[in-house]
């Protein structure tokens, strides 16, 4: 006994007692809202393919793309990200088709906003990664690195042939320097002040990808470690944004999420704008193809996940889980 009555006097487990109890002081709550889905438009199929290492996730038509954004603007999800996957004749070394007013993105961009308007936010990835014959997020100079300074001309043009599609928002996601100012002003350029940036502040060249890149159709040979960021590094990306913010970010995002919290988190605490995360492939596959053994549960392990991202920091999260995650919260 004590003169504060019966040991322990604080008791944490009061607030645990019923499922009711736990959601009133609950102090992190996902919303439909938070979540966008990443989608992939393929040139050249009829029906969806499936992505082997993605259960669930598919490489769209022209036709299931538009019922898929249907069907995210009914879960009440805030968005779409489009991917173009080119027919591979059409790679080149400048990447050429993802500059082309009637290439696969330009196209899906223009039957999205057809098909649901303003009730979805139409992002596009804005990269040559998907379009190039080498699979790298930029052009390459004479020694086969990627120049960063043509890149960012070519970054220029898309943005505006994105725009002119559709696009409510672009993601440059290729991380080259200073991409974020010379896509604004391309943008301003044409009148386009109405289109806003999602930075990919951070993304860093992560094991985790690998799914994404049969996805896309990677025709990648190497890797991306001369742009993307070092996973050693932190400290590292504070500079990033702070780069991306003086060239006009009006969002920043952190890529991948799962294993970068602790970023996501300093990212957070040093930005007023809204912060965004990416639940990338390979963090959706591990999830996917544990369930499938019957190790974890599916469900739960799903909406943890998110939690912890919005936990974290983020706003918004792009998952391949999104419309799925949202049916679940609703």
């Amino acid at each position: 006994m004590t003169e504060y009555g019966s040991f322990p006097g604080a008791r944490p487990r009061r607030l645990r007692t019923t499922p009711t109890m736990r959601r009133m002081v609950a102090e992190t709550r996902l919303h439909p809202a938070d979540l966008i889905l990443p989608a992939f438009v393929r040139e050249g199929i009829d029906e969806p393919v499936a992505i082997s290492a993605m259960p669930g996730v598919y490489q769209h038509t022209l036709d299931t793309l538009r019922k898929a954004a249907v069907e995210a603007v009914e879960a009440g999800i805030s968005g779409i990200m489009l991917f173009g996957v080119p027919e591979e004749a059409k790679k080149d070394a400048a990447g050429t088709a993802g500059t082309d007013p009637d290439g696969i993105l330009q196209v899906a961009l223009r039957a999205v906003r057809e098909e649901v308007g303003d009730d979805l936010i139409v992002m596009s990835d804005l990269c040559l990664d998907e379009f190039t014959d080498h699979g790298h997020c930029g052009v390459l100079d004479s020694e086969g690195r990627v120049d960063n300074d043509a890149t960012l001309e070519r970054y220029a043009e898309m943005a505006q042939v994105q725009a002119d599609a559709g696009a409510h928002v672009v993601g440059p996601s290729g991380m080259m320097d200073g991409q974020v100012g010379v896509i604004r002003d391309a943008l301003d350029g044409i009148g386009r002040e109405d289109v806003s940036i999602l930075a990919y502040t951070v993304k860093y060249s992560s094991a985790f990808f690998g799914p994404f890149r049969e996805a896309v159709g990677s025709s990648l040979k190497g890797d991306r470690k001369t742009y993307q960021q070092d996973p050693a590094n932190s400290r590292e990306a504070l500079r990033e944004l702070a780069l991306d913010l003086a060239e006009g970010a009006d969002m920043v995002m952190v890529k991948p999420a799962g294993p970068y919290l602790d970023i996501l988190a300093d990212v957070a605490r040093h930005t007023d704008v809204p912060v965004a995360a990416y639940q990338i492939s390979g963090e959706y596959a591990m999830v996917e193809a544990a369930a499938e053994k019957g190790w974890i549960d599916r469900e739960k392990a799903i909406l943890e996940t998110l939690t912890g991202i919005k936990r974290a920091g983020a706003q918004m999260t792009l998952t391949y889980w999104a419309v799925e995650a949202a049916r679940m919260l609703r």
